[in-house]
């Protein structure tokens, strides 16, 4: 038998690391409504499985005014979305504090 199949596997899992469900500006674009939340999202299959949190990412872009709620916002997303006229909200944020 080959001794890279004799050998066991090793590496490294991270026990900490955090998983979001994530959702970009194009999917919130894509979707009716001017208000999302995390039940919102779930009801609309945006999302299936929370995790840690939702992240909201800034992959294409939004036109319209919208009111997101999530744990997670990215830089890029949080500007597009207050330029289009938009409100972010960090939900979580109390706990974290």
């Amino acid at each position: 038998m080959p001794l890279h199949r004799r050998l066991p596997k090793r590496g490294f899992n991270n026990i900490f690391k955090k998983k979001f469900a994530i959702v970009n500006l194009a999917d919130l674009e894509k979707l009716p409504g001017d208000s999302f939340s995390v039940d919102r999202l779930m009801e609309l299959g945006a999302i299936k499985k929370l995790g840690d949190g939702l992240k909201v990412l800034g992959g294409g872009e939004i036109t319209r005014k919208v009111t997101v709620e999530a744990h997670v916002f990215s830089k890029s997303a949080a500007d597009k979305i207050e330029k289009a006229g938009g409100e972010v909200k960090v939900i979580g944020a109390a706990q974290a504090a």
